[in-house]
């Protein structure tokens, strides 16, 4: 269910899903008791939600007409669907092969995943404590297929010895 409510405080108009025991309006973050607020209507449909809540908003601006001459949200919706244009063809069109375009965003998705969510200082911690007393340049390789610039853990790895957080001893690192 698909309930078009509205904000005593501020008079905004939301669209809510099912029936929660509270809301939170989206422009002025008051909460307050789903039960408590002005319902407009009620629907099982979310088109017919988004429809009730546009015609509402186009007549408080005083444009309710020009808002009925337009077509509903599943038409526009198809309408546009139709109207674009495929990824491929314009690539194609672009003089940009399509293949090498796929296979440059499969190599980028497979380098990027393995440091999702890790800090380039923290793929330079990791190398320290998954390799066994490495050298800078094992930890520099370890960095590089991880997407971190070899300057950068070159940087890193003095900053970490000065700081007192990393020994280097004969060219091999290791954590303390």
């Amino acid at each position: 269910m698909y309930a078009v409510v509205g904000c005593s405080d501020c008079n905004a108009l939301t669209i809510v899903e099912g029936r929660p025991e509270t809301t939170q309006c989206p422009r002025c973050g008051k909460r307050r008791q789903f039960e408590k607020l002005k319902t407009f209507v009620e629907t099982d449909d979310a088109d017919r939600a988004r429809e009730v809540r546009a015609s509402m908003l186009a007549n408080r601006q005083g444009e309710g007409d020009a808002f009925a001459e337009l077509d509903s949200f599943a038409e526009m919706d198809e309408q546009v669907e139709a109207a674009v244009v495929a990824d491929e063809e314009y690539l194609s069109s672009s003089g940009i092969d399509a293949d090498e375009v796929a296979a440059a965003a499969d190599r980028a998705e497979n380098r990027s995943a393995s440091t999702r969510g890790q800090s380039r200082e923290e793929t330079v911690r990791a190398a320290l404590r998954e390799l066994d007393r490495p050298t800078e340049d094992e930890v520099v390789a370890y960095a590089d297929e991880r997407g971190v610039p070899a300057d950068y853990v070159r940087q890193a790895l003095d900053k970490l010895v000065r700081a007192g957080e990393v020994s280097e001893s004969r060219g091999r690192y290791r954590s303390l």
